[in-house]
């Protein structure tokens, strides 16, 4: 009940500011022209296209950011040697903004689905490998040791105990670095025309259509929230159950 009040509060609050605010309505539509353009893209089928567009290239370099981050974190985690040399330029290169890449992918890629690929993946490959090898070096030295003492080593360590032991850390790294590969998306999207929300936010720039772009703003918030909630969410809690770090449903 709290969350509807306050929902309808901000949508009240919202539809005031578009009819008296110091802005024309054309430039701060109310929800209700807001509402209005999105079931217009979802009816003519720009919007369904748009999401299923940015969804495929979000699987592809946020799936790149998992095989590559997740082991490199690993190693920075358990070895000395690759923590010195690695982590400085891992932290060094966290600090930049994703959208920084955009011009270099484009040189080496052109004006391509691999350039837009290649910021999602820098933009969520760094955070995966820093939040891994905090999980890794969280991992209780009891169970390590353990480990050696049944004589446990190599592959079957790192994928048998290792990784599990980890896994509830990592898992809060892999959300964190799916919305850095969902914010990285949107701005490479708006960059130039390669279809998917970010293209139909820019569209809706250049018809001065601010309903449209308010339109797509929500379903960018809408989607994100959806597979925070389904997703990322349900596997979190499932997880954190099954090792204990949570209580199970009564």
């Amino acid at each position: 009940m709290k969350g509807a009040a306050l929902l309808a509060t901000s949508l009240l609050i919202w539809e005031l500011l578009s009819r008296l605010g110091p802005w024309p309505r054309w430039l701060f539509p109310g929800p209700g022209a807001v509402a209005a353009s999105l079931a217009t893209l979802a009816a003519d089928g720009r919007l369904g296209a748009a999401v299923a567009r940015s969804l495929v290239r979000l699987a592809e370099g946020y799936g790149l950011s998992i095989v590559i981050g997740v082991p490199l974190g690993m190693a920075m985690g358990r070895s000395a040697l690759a923590r010195a040399a690695i982590r400085p330029v891992v932290l060094g290169l966290q600090a930049l903004p994703s959208i920084c890449w955009l011009p270099l992918a484009i040189l080496w890629f052109g004006l391509s689905e691999a350039a837009i690929v290649f910021v999602v993946v820098m933009g969520s490959l760094l955070a995966v490998a820093i939040a891994t090898e905090d999980a890794a070096l969280s991992v209780d030295p009891m169970v390590l040791r353990a480990a050696g003492t049944l004589g446990i080593h190599g592959l079957r360590f790192h994928a048998g105990v290792l990784l599990p032991a980890a896994l509830p850390g990592i898992l809060t790294g892999l959300k964190l670095g799916w919305s850095f590969a969902w914010r990285a998306l949107m701005a490479g999207e708006l960059l130039f025309v390669a279809g998917g929300l970010g293209q139909l936010l820019q569209a809706g720039r250049e018809l001065l259509d601010a309903a449209q772009v308010m339109a797509v703003m929500v379903a960018i918030v809408a989607v994100g929230t959806a597979v925070d909630r389904v997703l990322f969410r349900t596997v979190e809690l499932r997880v954190r159950r099954r090792w204990g770090l949570a209580e199970a449903p009564a």
